[in-house]
């Protein structure tokens, strides 16, 4: 039997207002992302080539790119006018968000990185996918409160060039 996909309620009409210091704050993410996804690019690659080594060199920092770079505070959860919840997605398409929870499942794959590399890389995407549910959650509290700027921090602290 084949379902069909009903689509997502619309959301009830609201004006959006930005919260202040948003349009700062999305900038340094998408620099933040810039930055994270030139690391995991400049990565050792695989002795013998392989699709590991390709998805992390190829799929993975765009993803982490694209995540940073597209965060929509507006794009929270919210309500239907007929009162129906609608979830967010913090601005992010759901096959960046799929290739970004891939990585726990990758690492151990990637014999080739040190530990230190493979804590690190799971460390930054994992920031990544923290930010993008910060803002799906309560992009208020992420924005004004400082929490997007910290996992800024843990993303370039990871993504660092010794």
């Amino acid at each position: 039997m084949t379902m069909p996909h009903l689509p997502a309620p619309a959301l009830a009409a609201v004006s959006y207002e930005p919260w202040e210091g948003e349009a700062e704050a999305l900038a340094t993410a998408a620099e933040v992302g810039l930055r994270a996804a030139a690391w995991v690019r400049s990565l050792p690659v695989p002795p013998v080539p392989g699709p590991v080594g390709s998805w992390l060199a190829g799929e993975l920092p765009e993803a982490i790119e694209t995540a940073m770079s597209a965060l929509d505070p507006e794009d929270c959860d919210g309500m239907s006018s007929d009162g129906a919840i609608v979830e967010g997605t913090g601005g992010v398409d759901a096959g960046t968000m799929s290739t970004l929870s891939a990585v726990p499942c990758v690492v151990p794959e990637a014999v080739w990185l040190t530990p230190d590399q493979q804590v690190r890389l799971l460390a930054v995407t994992s920031a990544v996918t923290g930010a993008v549910r910060l803002l799906v959650d309560d992009p208020g509290t992420a924005i004004m409160h400082g929490l997007l700027a910290r996992l800024c921090d843990v993303i370039t602290h990871a993504a660092r060039t010794d």
